[in-house]
């Protein structure tokens, strides 16, 4: 399910995201992602990553933004978000693409709370470290990284690489005890970002890169903001399939894995759905402050894993962006 966060008003392109964000989206409480987007034509997208934090835990150095990125399971992601805003939902520049030659900063900070779907797994509070750069040529955010091939004034086709967070490790959970680490992967495909007179389109298709699940995942994102003096409105929809490794992988049970209270379980190809609300507000140039809650309404294969306990998921961030 992912987040949105608006930027300054100027007429520039909007950075790319899936998480699940996606994704992002989020589709999965380790993997969150941002969105940003800017008061006028032309705004600009980003996707970030959540730096995962337990309540209660001290702060020392496997917390600090960007290290020990791919092999901490304290550090998550939304990519997505998510998307997620997962992921992973995205959108697109109002003005050409194929104008744009200036590149663009934008830094900011945020909050966000995530109920895990694992069973006994803990709420969770991520800090939201936002850096995300972009030229003619590429968009680039952690934790998403796109190739621009080719855009119009409402059309854009991009090659994607794009790291989420989700997997776990036993330590995770109390029911997760005996269970083999499910590593966090880069995800590589294409997305297209369609804006229309009523509202944006979005999707992407990436498959595993990095072979962990072996899986391949899609989605679709539908928004569209509304404005109110400085205050931005943007409702999102959005379906995010993913296959039968993908599940069997991060929701699935082995046989050395199965325990009294948790059976074999392999998992089938299954689509979440995902809403989101975000209200932004601008309170001067190259400012932004945003609030946005989401909910995944998981798909039967997900539910029906015998390490999953509830059928949804929510979340909420709160953020300030600066724009340069």
């Amino acid at each position: 399910m992912k987040l949105e966060i608006p930027m300054r008003p100027q007429p520039l392109p909007r950075f790319t995201a899936f998480l699940h964000s996606g994704t992002t989206h989020i589709t999965r409480a380790i993997e969150y992602q941002i969105l940003a987007e800017s008061k006028v034509p032309g705004d600009k997208f980003i996707a970030l990553p959540l730096i995962n934090l337990k309540m209660g835990q001290p702060m020392n150095h496997q917390y600090l933004p960007f290290r020990r990125l791919m092999c901490s399971s304290r550090i998550r992601m939304i990519a997505a978000m998510a998307i997620s805003i997962t992921g992973s939902s995205t959108a697109f520049a109002q003005s050409s693409y194929a104008e744009e030659t200036e590149s663009k900063w934008l830094l900011g900070i945020g909050v966000a709370v995530v109920d895990k779907p694992y069973r006994k797994a803990d709420r969770e509070v991520y800090p939201l470290p936002i850096v995300s750069y972009e030229n003619e040529w590429i968009s680039a955010s952690i934790p998403t990284f796109d190739i621009k091939l080719f855009s119009t004034d409402s059309l854009s086709f991009r090659l994607r690489a794009r790291w989420t967070g989700e997997g776990y490790k036993a330590k995770d959970s109390p029911y997760l005890n005996g269970m083999d680490e499910r590593k966090a992967s880069i995800w590589t495909g294409g997305a297209v970002m369609w804006e229309t007179e009523f509202a944006n389109v979005t999707g992407e298709f990436l498959a595993d890169a990095t072979g962990n699940s072996k899986g391949t995942r899609a989605r679709v994102q539908i928004d569209r903001r509304f404005t109110a003096g400085k205050f931005g409105f943007t409702p999102r929809i959005a379906a995010e399939w993913v296959d039968d490794k993908y599940v069997g992988y991060y929701y699935g049970v082995k046989t050395p894995e199965v325990q009294t209270n948790r059976i074999f379980y392999e998992g089938k190809a299954t689509t979440n759905m995902l809403i989101g609300f975000r209200v932004d507000y601008i309170p001067a140039s190259h400012h932004t402050v945003f609030l946005d809650v989401g909910a995944t309404r998981f798909g039967n294969a997900v539910k029906d894993s015998p390490l999953v306990d509830k059928p949804n998921q929510s979340t909420f961030a709160l953020g300030y962006v600066y724009r340069f």
